[in-house]
C-alpha cells in the first residue's frame, strides 16, 4: 500500500461506476430494442465493470474499512448517476434530488467520522 492507493481506488471504483450506470441504464434511450440483445450488452458493459470495481475493493481494503468502501461507491454512483440522467437522458434535477444528496453526503461524513 501506498501513497496513491486512496486515489487509484477511488479512480477505479469511478470509471467501474461509469461502465455500471451505462450496463444499468443506458439502455433505456433504446426502448424499442429487443429484451435480450438489451440484457446481452448489458452483460458485456458489466464485464469491463467488474474488471475494475474489483481490483479497487481488493486494493481499497488495505487502506479503507469495507464500510468505508461501500460509502465510497455509494457516494460515487449518485454523482455518476446525476450526471448520466442530466446529460444522457435528458432528466431535469429538482430541489428534493439535492436535498437527499446532502443527506447521504451527511451519513458519508459519519460513516468515515472516526468517534
Amino acid at each position: 500500500m501506498n501513497f496513491y492507493t486512496p486515489f487509484t481506488t477511488i479512480l477505479l471504483l469511478t470509471a467501474s461506476n461509469i461502465f455500471m450506470t451505462f450496463a444499468w441504464y443506458g439502455h433505456l434511450k433504446f426502448k424499442s430494442t429487443s429484451i435480450y440483445l438489451v440484457i446481452l450488452i448489458s452483460w458485456r458493459i458489466a464485464f469491463f465493470e467488474y474488471c475494475l470495481q474489483v481490483p479497487a475493493n481488493r486494493m481499497g481494503s488495505g487502506y479503507f474499512s469495507t464500510v468505508q468502501l461501500k460509502t465510497i461507491q455509494e457516494i460515487i454512483t449518485l454523482c455518476v448517476f446525476i450526471l448520466f440522467s442530466w446529460l444522457y437522458l435528458g432528466e431535469e434535477l429538482r430541489w428534493n434530488h439535492y436535498i437527499g444528496f446532502i443527506f447521504i453526503v451527511l451519513a458519508a461524513f459519519f460513516m468515515f467520522k472516526k468517534w
